[in-house]
């Protein structure tokens, strides 16, 4: 059943075609395991290549043993395995960032490294629906927007997949039992160290034993209706910037002021959004103040005035135009 319930997501969200070559994340936990195993039993019906990417974080002494796992199922199926050992509290306390977002850091960095190398299209990784409900809540104690809200979707930039994000935790330890996989199990996923930690152990079980035994499918229900409208404003938002749009190259994006300001505050809003991830590729760290601030900007057009929401960027308005400009670039 869970075989047909991935071929289900995959067929429904187009998220591989035939002739790819896919990059697989495998840490060597349940997830990750069966999300291999099930691509494997698959893979001759949807025709496509695949090897495995795993990422040695230092941090647990069991952590040699996950890498020796991974190895031994790459060279039991006969799949290139990929292999990056990192110390990543190391990294963290160097770059002054949580343990968790430096982990999250090397796993993606190193995941692209090996997708240009292999000449791969695709990167998927073993998130699975409670991974979504988890990162949903998450958002929503941050007090996150329809964004945030979405939770984790199917797929992210035509590039990052998550075939196994239909299928409940339970269902997987379920089919790694049936067929008996022996996945890992990462014992730091039971201490409540880490935010994430604390809702999938604490928050998630008393939400359901107070008030709604479902609550994962009923958040989850709740995510795919957010994923679809926040999909349909995504598509009016780049309508509306290709109408404001004056020019654009590497450097700077330059939109027409007054047409801007003529929008609705929502599409305004996301507009800045989507004009700084198309210049920076990344629109992190730009904060809801930063957001209003340029909006003010934008509506109090007097003189030559600019904005610098962090380092990487200025906001300049003149000339009825608004210039978003990478940092070394001020007119």
């Amino acid at each position: 059943m869970l075989k047909e319930k991935v071929l289900d997501t995959i067929n429904k969200n187009h998220l591989i075609e035939k002739g790819d070559h896919i990059i697989v994340g495998v840490s060597g936990g349940p997830d990750s395991t069966c999300l291999l195993h099930i691509l494997l039993e698959l893979q001759e019906e949807l025709e496509f290549t695949m090897c495995v990417a795993h990422v040695n974080h230092g941090i647990r002494k069991e952590a040699i043993d996950d890498e020796e796992y991974v190895k031994k199922l790459c060279n039991k199926y006969k799949l290139k395995c990929c292999v990056k050992k990192v110390k990543v509290e190391e990294l963290a306390r160097k770059e002054k960032i949580g343990t968790e977002e430096a982990g999250r850091k090397i796993r993606y960095d190193f995941f692209e490294e090996i997708r240009e190398k292999e000449n791969a299209k695709k990167i998927a990784t073993a998130h699975t629906k409670n991974d979504s409900v988890e990162t949903t809540l998450f958002n929503l104690l941050r007090g996150s927007g329809l964004t945030g809200l979405k939770g984790i979707t199917p797929v992210r930039e035509n590039v990052f997949i998550r075939p196994l994000i239909d299928c409940t935790k339970e269902e997987i330890l379920e089919y790694c039992k049936e067929k008996k996989l022996e996945p890992k199990i990462d014992k730091t996923n039971f201490e409540n160290i880490y935010t994430r930690n604390k809702i999938r152990n604490n928050l998630i079980p008393y939400l359901k034993e107070e008030f709604n035994p479902n609550i994962v499918e009923t958040i989850y229900r709740m995510s795919e209706i957010l994923y679809e409208e926040d999909k349909y404003i995504q598509n009016k938002v780049k309508q509306a910037y290709e109408s404001i749009l004056i020019s654009s190259n590497n450097q700077e994006i330059i939109l027409d002021l007054k047409k801007f300001n003529d929008l609705d505050l929502v599409i305004k809003n996301r507009i800045v959004l989507y004009t700084i991830n198309i210049l920076f590729g990344a629109s992190s760290g730009i904060q809801k103040n930063h957001i209003e601030d340029i909006l003010k900007l934008c509506g109090n057009n007097i003189g030559n005035k600019y904005l610098i929401p962090n380092k990487k960027i200025k906001i300049l308005v003149k000339n009825k135009k608004i210039f978003f400009l990478k940092n070394d670039n001020l007119p």
